[in-house]
């Protein structure tokens, strides 16, 4: 790990814990040119997740992409960003047996975990992933959740 003031690769860990989730290792470096300490996290990645989009296409799952929907749909919310990770984290965990998913169930479950976090994330969500074009589509929608 290279230090992020000097850019010294040689850095040591002063400390290391588990998180508070307990999916990821923070560690506390030190670097050994400059003495300049700060914070890095490992974490369990998902790899080799190929995601089947429409028309048979595939692509390389990638975190950010599916973190920057749900960052649209939770704009001006009150919901953390450590909440975000929460469920991006819950999600991949639970697809790490898998070596392909389809994107529709990507989106069913982001917008399930949504649901659950909040209300209006969700049908924002669900308005892009579900084309509503008109506010009859919002209504039939919530409508139709609200009956659940």
């Amino acid at each position: 790990m290279y230090c992020v003031v000097c850019w010294n690769q040689d850095t040591k860990v002063i400390d290391s814990r588990v998180s508070d989730d307990w999916k990821a290792i923070r560690r506390r470096r030190e670097c050994e040119n400059c003495h300049n300490r700060f914070t890095t996290f490992e974490k369990i990645e998902v790899i080799n997740l190929v995601v089947e989009k429409s028309g048979n296409r595939k692509e390389r799952y990638n975190r950010e992409k599916l973190e920057d929907s749900i960052l649209k749909a939770v704009n001006k919310r009150k919901i953390s960003v450590m909440a975000i990770n929460s469920v991006l984290g819950q999600l991949e965990l639970k697809w790490t047996h898998k070596s392909e998913i389809s994107s529709k169930e990507i989106w069913r479950e982001v917008m399930n975990a949504l649901l659950a976090l909040d209300e209006v994330a969700y049908i924002r969500y669900a308005s892009v992933h579900l084309n509503f074009e008109t506010a009859k589509d919002f209504i039939d929608f919530i409508q139709e959740k609200i009956k659940k």
